[in-house]
């Protein structure tokens, strides 16, 4: 095997989809059938179990996967070394991001300061969307699944929302307490949170607003303040062992997570080593991007929801529709 074939199985067993993995390494559906096939044929062996909801390792499948990973992660090391000698690996490098995103992986950040120490960093972080184009950020980690096609990137994993609220809270409110009978957060009156007014009605009719802010800090204050319900991205209620899930999941609202730039910087040396560095950095935490639930992060308060996915090598490439 060469490393070509096994870009192909990780791809496979990351996104379950064969159009999942042909949008992850820039080729067809009908590639990465035949790439597969291939690879199965040369080894004797199936790798994945089809079914109509996707692609399934079979244990051969998640063996070779482990090693694709472990060799993905050595030419991560060998290229940030190779670069780390280039000499124009200097100098100022402005990243935009969200703010709840930088406070859940400051490591991601921390690892790249540390990689690069003679690249000047400057993070910012807004809600609303910086512009590249006037050059008010070189590179955006952003929250989009149509970031449009005036920009180059990649895909770094699915951000998921779930209703998180204080411990002492549900303990206030009760093992048999519903979605309405809890105090919830919202949006400033002035703003357009119609969206919200409808979950509301839907999933919990009656409930009454405890507080409004536009501030995400002063909302995510007052979540762990025990005030009232709000959604939080699963991996920074699943972070806080104070908050806990109601069960409420925004399944319409997750979010592509983008590492984007300019087509015209793609190949500054600074800007490709941290969309490099980034896209390897958040490849360990996809299950806290999804919000998956595990033995000690994500329990419910005893209530079920009621609404119950590209390899470093692959070029740059014009982000489409989810």
């Amino acid at each position: 095997m060469d490393w070509d074939d096994l870009r192909y199985v990780l791809a496979i067993h990351r996104e379950k989809t064969l159009s999942g993995a042909a949008s992850t390494l820039g080729v067809t559906r009908t590639t990465v059938g035949r790439r597969l096939k291939e690879v199965e044929e040369s080894l004797g062996v199936r790798l994945f179990d089809r079914s109509d909801e996707g692609f399934s390792a079979t244990a051969a499948g998640d063996e070779l996967a482990e090693t694709a990973v472990r060799l993905e992660t050595e030419i991560h090391v060998t290229e940030g070394r190779i670069l780390g000698r280039d000499a124009e690996l200097r100098g100022r490098l402005r990243v935009s991001t969200v703010d709840f995103l930088f406070a859940g992986f400051p490591q991601v950040f921390s690892s790249f300061i540390e990689r690069y120490p003679r690249v000047e960093l400057t993070v910012g972080v807004s809600n609303e969307h910086a512009s590249l184009h006037r050059r008010e950020a070189d590179v955006a980690l952003r929250l989009d699944n149509r970031p449009g096609d005036h920009l180059v990137g990649r895909r770094v994993g699915r951000v998921h929302f779930e209703a998180y609220a204080a411990r002492a809270l549900v303990g206030r409110m009760g093992p048999g307490a519903t979605l309405a009978d809890y105090p919830w957060l919202h949006a400033d009156e002035r703003s357009d949170g119609r969206w919200f007014d409808g979950w509301l009605s839907r999933h919990a009719p009656g409930a009454r607003v405890a507080l409004r802010s536009d501030d995400f800090a002063v909302r995510r204050r007052a979540i762990s303040a025990g005030i009232g319900v709000y959604f939080l991205a699963c991996f920074d209620g699943d972070a806080d062992p104070e908050l806990v899930r109601v069960g409420a999941r925004l399944s319409d609202e997750a979010r592509d997570l983008w590492v984007l730039t300019l087509p015209e910087l793609r190949n500054n040396s600074r800007i490709r080593a941290f969309m490099d560095h980034v896209y390897g950095a958040f490849q360990a935490n996809q299950r806290a991007l999804e919000g998956a639930v595990t033995s000690d992060s994500g329990d419910r308060a005893g209530r079920s929801s009621p609404d119950s996915r590209e390899g470093s090598d692959a070029p740059l490439r014009r982000p489409g529709p989810s």
